[in-house]
């Protein structure tokens, strides 16, 4: 097994006395729930990412701002790292816990504090459900917009950490677009508030810092969302093709033609047979790929843009164009997608679901590329895609009792990701850094531009102990990896403390 993290982190945390940590902490915070049982850490030691598990030292789940602070304070004092955790669903590493470190869950946030129709917003706190808020806002005609697949179960407060997105992220947008103010803790314990609920705020944009920090900046307490009046009409598209690189050139024509649609989701064979099993969905099977493209807004707008996506698509080389004839038929079309993941799942023992972003006009070639990376290590992958933005999430099948098919998985994982870089994307679209990408952050970016990251993350956390170890490798990891050459360790700001 590989290494996807920074070893040396807890080489720089000073030995912490855990006998001695429980008793303060009861005594500081005595209403304070605290695990420290074997038994009661076990489900703790990894979130969405299983493949990799570290038993936290204490798992600590305040239910009130005061007790966050007193803990934050207490681990500031006493230099002890902190990791939050909110739902567990984060698919990169980001919530692993340290042997050494405190675990913050902050599942028992789960309040809606305010709900706004008017305004077009609802606040709430970090451990409310995704999908919660949706439901909440819906006896108003209101809705929230990102729908992660796993909207079901995780949690705003993890959405902004890992700025998540969604099928619907295309038109509109990914967690930052749809919120309006955060409010968080500092590890001293400072309470700050970032953004605005007017339109624009005073200084500078630290909510857009913030979102996507993945917990290394500061902890999460109160969200303030965006609310969007649920469309007059919706209608599914779903298009059938022979050919994968057909599906992906699709793509590229109906967003060529100025078409924006509500969300435009690719699946291959592999995925579709295993949604179609699971869900019943109503998938063509024999398919080799399919395109979901929905659209949304006023019915007579709808109408004429189903039309002239309909024709695209049979121009670009779909052998069959369905429609949803109902919502019951809408509704089942999308919970094929968004349960490609389990579904996958039931086909194989294991199975490694990763997260890059390239251009769309590259995609025929990744698809490619992919299925050559598949071929050569003897994987299957299942392929599946938020492909208006570009964003894929490749399913490697593997199983981890076999002897060297997770190293094998990593192996084709980690050159999908320098792939994506390759064609001018990124390595992650929505679901982090964590420690998965941490080796592929040296490829993306220079020693100027990591030096930046740390920086910025000693200017709020300047004892580095928010999730220490995730999403920004040192330098010498980098040179170690072979990503990145350091000349005779002389690196730019070298006043600043190194990770």
């Amino acid at each position: 097994m590989s290494i996807l993290y920074d070893e040396r982190v807890d080489g720089i945390l000073p030995a912490v006395d855990k006998a001695a940590v429980l008793s303060q902490l009861r005594t500081l915070l005595p209403a304070m729930q605290i695990l420290h049982e074997a038994e009661e850490l076990r489900p703790y030691e990894c979130d969405g990412l299983s493949m990799y598990r570290t038993k936290p030292m204490l798992v600590v789940l305040p239910d009130t701002v005061e007790q966050v602070q007193a803990l934050l304070k207490f681990a500031w004092d006493r230099n002890i790292p902190v990791v939050a955790r909110g739902a567990g669903t984060g698919l990169s590493g980001g919530a692993l816990p340290l042997e050494k470190g405190i675990l913050l869950v902050m599942a028992r946030f789960n309040r809606i504090l305010s709900m706004d129709p008017d305004a077009g917003m609802a606040t709430v706190q970090p451990g409310v459900r995704n999908l919660a808020i949706s439901q909440a806002a819906a006896p108003h005609g209101l809705y929230y917009a990102p729908d992660p697949s796993s909207q079901i179960a995780c949690s705003i407060g993890g959405n902004v950490a890992e700025n998540a997105g969604g099928v619907h992220c295309l038109k509109y947008g990914l967690t930052l677009h749809n919120i309006h103010q955060i409010k968080v803790l500092t590890i001293d314990g400072e309470l700050l508030t970032l953004g605005s609920e007017a339109l624009d705020s005073p200084g500078f944009d630290l909510l857009a810092l913030f979102t996507g920090s993945e917990g290394m900046l500061g902890i999460v307490v109160e969200v303030t969302v965006r609310l969007l009046a649920s469309p007059q009409s919706a209608k599914v598209l779903l298009a059938s093709f022979d050919d994968v690189e057909k599906a992906g050139g699709a793509v590229a024509q109906i967003l060529g033609a100025g078409i924006i649609p509500a969300g435009l989701e690719m699946m291959d064979n592999l995925a579709i047979r295993a949604a179609e099993d699971f869900i019943h969905a109503g998938y063509p099977v024999e398919a080799a790929a399919i395109l979901l493209c929905e659209l949304d807004g006023a019915q007579l707008d709808v109408a004429e843009d189903g039309e002239r996506v309909e024709a695209i698509l049979f121009d670009a080389g779909a052998t069959q164009v369905r429609v949803a004839k109902d919502e019951a038929e809408r509704q089942r079309f999308w919970l094929g997608r968004k349960n490609a993941f389990p579904a996958v799942g039931r086909i194989s023992p294991d199975y490694y679901c990763m997260d890059g972003t390239i251009p769309r006009r590259e995609l025929p070639r990744v698809l490619r590329r992919i299925a050559e990376l598949s071929a050569n290590y003897g994987l299957r992958v299942a392929n599946v895609f938020h492909a208006g933005d570009g964003n894929m999430h490749p399913l490697i099948l593997f199983d981890a009792n076999a002897p060297g098919e997770m190293e094998k998985a990593e192996a084709i994982g980690a050159k999908i990701l320098e792939l994506c870089v390759e064609v001018g994307g990124t390595i992650t679209g929505e679901h982090g850094v964590g420690r998965e990408k941490i080796n592929q952050m040296c490829t993306q970016f220079n020693s100027d531009e990591l030096e930046y990251f740390h920086a910025i993350k000693a200017a709020f956390d300047p004892k580095r102990l928010l999730n220490p170890g995730k999403n920004i490798p040192t330098l010498q990891r980098c040179a170690e990896f072979g990503a990145m050459h350091v000349h005779g360790g002389q690196l730019p700001f070298p006043e600043l403390e190194r990770f």
